[in-house]
């Protein structure tokens, strides 16, 4: 009896101690399975610079509207190379049919409804112009209204005469080319100038810090009102 209650006191701190083994490990794992939750989402640090910040938010949507104006410029660049190669082929057709109309015509007594059907031929040709754009809608209406237009001249002089108006149509969608070409040109490089001024002024308010912020402040206010800042639609 002596010999089996000393085994069992003997037993008792070894099964304690497991006991309080398992239960800090227990502990721990809890307070390691909590622990990865609170640092997974970092509260953002807050910037002491808040100038800085502003400007550097005007030249992000400045980059973007300077994106914007390149993009147009190239567009209106390949229109303007279109429009040349246009009346290139036009002059060259215009040529070749006013080199047909050198030699003069035989003089004749015309058929009976020889006339309307040189007016239908003036008409049908004309038509066929507009359709890819050798002539314009107003300039199509003078066909119709015979403003200008003769629609009693033997089809070969129509046709020199038709191919004229059509270099003259193409030479002025030309030139209104260049000239929005030139515009967007000009409304890009502003773009990119507004750019680098800010990236400029971002670095350097980076550079001086939150020292000068004040004085920042008054400078933005002055310089950048709401009505300059680029567009960004």
């Amino acid at each position: 009896m002596d010999s089996a209650l000393q085994s069992f006191l003997s037993v008792v701190p070894q099964a304690a101690a497991i006991w309080l083994t398992i239960l800090l490990l227990l502990a721990v794992a809890v307070v390691g399975a909590r622990l990865p939750r609170r640092l997974a989402v970092p509260q953002p640090e807050p910037d002491d610079n808040p100038y800085a910040v502003e400007v550097e938010n005007a030249a992000a949507e400045a980059a973007v509207a300077a994106d914007r104006r390149r993009a147009e410029w190239l567009t209106a660049q390949e229109t303007a190379e279109k429009a040349w190669s246009a009346y290139e082929e036009a002059e060259r057709a215009a040529r070749r049919i006013g080199a047909a109309t050198a030699f003069p015509l035989m003089s004749r007594k015309r058929k009976p409804g020889e006339n309307v059907d040189r007016q239908r031929y003036l008409h049908r040709a004309a038509t066929e112009l507009c359709r890819t754009h050798d002539l314009s809608i107003a300039q199509l209406n003078d066909v119709f209204a015979h403003r200008g237009w003769n629609p009693r001249l033997h089809p070969v002089q129509q046709e020199a005469v038709l191919h004229a108006a059509a270099r003259t149509h193409r030479l002025a969608a030309y030139r209104r080319a260049v000239e929005a070409e030139q515009a967007a040109w000009r409304s890009a490089e502003a773009a990119a100038e507004t750019l680098r001024d800010l990236r400029a002024e971002a670095a350097a308010a980076r550079l001086r810090g939150a020292a000068d912020e004040s004085a920042d402040q008054q400078w933005w206010s002055e310089q950048w009102t709401g009505a300059e800042l680029p567009a960004t639609a």
